[in-house]
C-alpha cells in the first residue's frame, strides 16, 4: 500500500503541464523593452515571459536572470495577461494541454487540490485491499466507508466553492453593470467637441453613428522621444467616406465589460476628437507600449502600415479642447482628460477606467498611468469574428492598407527630430549613439511615395511605392 500511495503521488506530480520558449536574449541595452509586472503589495518586477509551470512563470530579467513569479502574487490586471502567455506557450508546447485559469480564490486554490488528492489515497486502498482474501473483508468495508465519507466531503466543500463563486460572479456583475436607460448621444455635442480640429477633419451623421473622417495626420508633431522604434513613419491614410471613424449614438452597457488586457489588441479601441485613433494600451505582443519607449511624447507612433495613432491618452489635447471630452471610445461613451467635466478634480475610477457622470451617463478619462485611456469596454461592441481575442477588434472601424513592406526595429535608435518637408512630406532624424540617420519622403497627388534613407554610416537608398 506504501508502494502505491507513492506511486500515487509522482504520477500526479509528473502530470504536471510545464511550458516555456528559448532565453537568454536581454543585457543591460535592452532594459526599454522589458515588461512591467504589478504586484499584489504594488512593487513592480521587469522582465519577459520565459516559462511557466503549474501557477508559477518565470521572468527573464536583465543579463539573462530569471525571475519565478507566483500567479498569486501578481496584482488582478496582471494575472490575466500572465495567464494569456502561460496558456499561449503552453498549447504551443503542447497541443492538447488544458488552459490554466485563474484562482478564484488563493485559500481554496490551495486547499481543493488536497483534498482532491486525500481524497484518492482511500479509494486507491480500497481498490488495493479488494484484493486480499477473506480475513481482512472487515478492512474493506471500513476503507470503503472511508472513501466514500472523504468523496463526500470533498464534494460538498467543491460544490459550496462553487456557490459561492457563483454569488460572488453575480454581485460583481450587478455591481459594474446597470440597467438605467442610456438617453442617445447628442450629435452636437459630440460634433462641439470636434469642432477646434476643423477643417483638419470633418464630421457627419446618420441615426446609428457619428462620423469622423481624417487623413490620420494630427495638428501636432510626432515621433520625437520614440527610444524603440519600428522604422514605420506617418502617412495619410484614407480615413474617409465610407471608411470614416464611426461612434455609436446609443451606447448600452455590456452585461460583463471585456478587458483591454486581454482582448483588442488589433486596431482601434477609441478615436481621439483630432481624428487619430487611439489603440489599446498594450501592443499585438501584450506590452505596455509606453513603458517600453515605442511612444513619442504625444503617446502616439506608427503601425506597419505607416498609420499614426496613440496607445496612451492624448491628454495634451485638454489644451485645445479644455473641460470637453478629448476622445470618444468605439462602444459610444465619451473619454475625457484628469479633469471632471464640471472642472472638478477627477472622480475615484472603476476597472473599466471611468465612472458615472453627474448626468447620470458613464464617462471614460485618460490618464498618465496604465491602462491610460479604456481598462475595460464599458459599452457592448461588435467584434470581428475573423480576429479571436487576444488579437480580436471592434467593427466597425476604419482600416487602412500599407504602402510598402513592413519594416523592422533599428536597435539602439532614438528619434532626435521630427520636420516637415512642405505640405507633402517629413524628414525623419535619428540617433544611434553619437551617429545620425535620416529618413525623408515625400508623396504626390497620385499616391506616389518616394523613401530615401540614409543610415548612420552616410549610405542611401531611395524607393517609390505606389498606393
Amino acid at each position: 500500500m506504501r508502494i502505491q500511495l507513492i506511486s500515487l503521488v509522482c504520477c500526479i506530480t509528473i502530470s504536471m503541464n510545464v511550458s516555456a520558449h528559448i532565453g537568454g536574449h536581454y543585457n543591460a541595452s535592452d532594459i526599454p523593452s522589458l515588461n512591467s509586472w504589478k504586484l499584489k503589495s504594488g512593487s513592480i518586477i521587469y522582465g519577459n515571459f520565459s516559462m511557466s509551470h503549474g501557477e508559477t512563470m518565470y521572468l527573464e530579467q536583465e543579463n539573462g536572470k530569471m525571475t519565478a513569479v507566483d500567479l498569486n502574487e501578481l496584482s488582478e490586471q496582471d494575472q490575466k495577461l500572465a495567464l494569456f502567455k502561460m496558456n499561449k506557450y503552453n498549447q504551443l508546447n503542447n497541443a492538447d494541454a488544458e488552459l490554466i485559469s485563474l484562482p478564484k480564490s488563493e485559500k481554496k486554490s490551495g486547499i481543493l487540490p488536497f483534498l482532491l488528492i486525500l481524497s484518492m489515497v482511500p479509494i486507491g486502498m480500497y481498490g488495493y485491499k479488494k484484493q486480499q482474501d477473506a480475513i481482512v473483508r472487515w478492512k474493506e468495508k471500513k476503507l470503503g466507508s472511508l472513501a466514500i465519507v472523504t468523496s463526500t466531503i470533498v464534494i460538498l466543500i467543491v460544490a459550496c466553492s462553487k456557490s459561492d463563486t457563483a454569488t460572488q460572479e453575480n454581485t460583481m456583475n450587478n455591481n459594474t453593470n446597470t440597467t438605467t436607460s442610456i438617453p442617445k448621444t447628442s450629435t452636437g455635442f459630440i460634433d462641439s467637441a470636434c469642432a477646434p480640429y476643423k477643417p483638419g477633419i470633418s464630421t457627419r451623421w446618420d441615426d446609428t453613428y457619428f462620423y469622423i473622417a481624417s487623413n490620420g495626420i494630427p495638428n501636432h508633431n510626432m515621433m520625437i522621444g520614440i527610444k524603440n522604434w519600428q522604422q514605420q513613419v506617418p502617412i495619410p491614410q484614407p480615413y474617409t467616406d465610407n471608411n470614416s471613424w464611426s461612434i455609436p449614438l446609443q451606447p448600452t452597457y455590456a452585461t460583463t465589460p471585456l478587458s483591454t488586457k486581454t482582448n483588442f489588441m488589433k486596431g482601434a479601441v477609441a478615436v481621439a476628437v483630432n481624428g487619430i485613433p487611439i489603440f489599446n494600451a498594450l501592443n499585438n505582443r501584450g506590452e505596455d507600449s509606453y513603458l517600453i519607449g515605442e511612444l513619442d511624447n504625444w503617446g502616439g507612433h506608427c503601425g506597419k502600415g505607416d498609420d499614426y495613432h496613440y496607445h496612451a491618452a492624448p491628454l495634451h489635447l485638454s489644451t485645445t479642447s479644455n473641460l470637453k471630452p478629448i476622445a470618444f471610445a468605439l462602444d459610444g461613451f465619451p473619454v475625457y482628460g484628469t479633469k471632471e467635466p464640471s472642472g472638478s478634480d477627477m472622480s475615484a475610477l472603476d476597472t473599466c477606467h471611468g465612472h458615472i457622470g453627474t448626468n447620470g451617463v458613464y464617462h471614460y478619462h485618460g490618464t498618465a498611468d496604465y491602462p491610460y485611456v479604456i481598462g475595460a469596454m464599458k459599452g457592448k461592441v461588435s467584434l470581428d469574428p475573423t480576429t479571436p481575442a487576444p488579437e480580436n477588434q471592434i467593427l466597425p472601424q476604419a482600416f487602412t492598407k500599407p504602402v510598402r513592406p513592413a519594416t523592422t526595429p533599428l536597435k539602439g535608435a532614438v528619434i532626435t527630430d521630427f520636420t516637415s518637408t512642405g505640405s507633402n512630406g517629413y524628414l525623419l532624424t535619428y540617433k544611434i549613439g553619437t551617429k545620425l540617420g535620416l529618413v525623408k519622403y515625400s508623396w504626390d497627388a497620385n499616391s506616389k511615395y518616394t523613401f530615401t534613407l540614409t543610415d548612420t554610416t552616410g549610405n542611401s537608398v531611395t524607393t517609390t511605392y505606389q498606393r
